[in-house]
């Protein structure tokens, strides 16, 4: 995949992603609905200062601005939504997911309602977006947080946990009683091409015979087979067919990045998500941040300097 870096078209630099802040170079814009509100909502992405971080603008609400942070985390059921002041952004993983993986640490996104469109339910859009959008570079230096020590949290049948790592590793487990899911795992290190071609489209999804109740409960009522995987007794409902044989997978995947985007730092450990969800990230992130012993705050040249002394050894 190319992006536009600076004036030219050509892949990813990875020492671009890695030594200095980014933003995006031009507006971009995209409108839909809300996956659960099933509300119209026009959204805009545009470029931001070093330093800045992710901030939503509600431009209904006089530009509001709410920070893509764990502090700001308000429900995290069915999506991952913030608040602050009583104002809320919802359904955020999908976009927080592609600006967290493509790199993007800088960036204000105006949103004229109360949830993100879903799009097709999948990252893809917003990858396409940036390649429109462009990269910039600025001359600030990032700063990672690298975990220190393994944090887990744990339910009934459900655990996350992330290991100490100088790399964004992922290990994703689900199992769903469906001839077509059952149990899918996905391992690999989360770089902006292998985030862009494997993991950004895959698709939210779902299965018939929860839907009555969903809805019941003032969900999905954006849901549609243009935005959204869904199973039906042994079968599928959409006529395209899956994307990947273990979408449902990867879609966990990008659900779980999203979440981790939170930090509000380019992330360095190996997490190993379980069965886990939405309420199971926000409390393994809020764990991290809330004891300041589990990680520290490194440059890129405490980092090249870790990885250098790790081949040598």
């Amino acid at each position: 995949m190319q992006l536009h870096v600076d004036g030219r078209w050509r892949f990813f630099p990875p020492e671009v992603f890695l030594r200095f802040e980014t933003t995006i170079r031009k507006p971009v814009s995209t409108s839909g609905v809300g996956l659960h509100s099933g509300v119209p909502v026009n959204l805009r992405i545009l470029p931001a200062p070093a330093g800045t971080g992710i901030v939503f603008l509600r431009t209904d609400l006089d530009n509001f601005s709410i920070p893509a942070s764990w502090r700001h985390v308000a429900r995290v059921s069915y999506a991952t939504s913030l608040m602050r002041q009583g104002v809320l952004i919802s359904t955020t993983e999908h976009l927080l997911s592609v600006l967290f993986s493509m790199g993007i640490d800088n960036a204000f996104i105006e949103i004229d309602n109360l949830e993100v469109p879903i799009l097709d339910g999948s990252g893809l859009p917003f990858v396409r977006l940036l390649e429109t959008a462009g990269i910039k570079t600025y001359r600030r230096r990032k700063r990672y947080l690298r975990v220190r020590k393994p944090v887990s949290v744990e339910a009934p049948g459900k655990r996350i946990t992330i290991l100490p790592a100088d790399r964004f590793l992922l290990t994703c487990d689900v199992y769903f009683n469906h001839p077509l899911v059952g149990q899918q795992m996905l391992e690999m290190e989360v770089t902006p091409k292998r985030y862009a071609d494997a993991i950004s489209p895959a698709r939210t999804f779902g299965f018939a015979h929860e839907l009555g109740q969903m809805r019941d409960m003032g969900l999905i009522r954006g849901a549609s087979l243009d935005n959204a995987v869904c199973f039906d007794g042994e079968g599928l409902l959409n006529p395209e067919g899956l994307r990947f044989p273990d979408e449902c997978c990867r879609h966990k995947a990008l659900d779980l990045i999203g979440d981790l985007a939170l930090i509000g730092r380019p992330l360095l450990g190996h997490v190993i998500a379980e069965r886990a969800g939405h309420a199971m990230h926000a409390a393994l992130v809020a764990k991290i941040m809330s004891h300041d012993s589990l990680y520290e705050i490194i440059g890129f040249d405490q980092l090249a300097s870790r990885v250098a002394h790790a081949l040598v050894s």
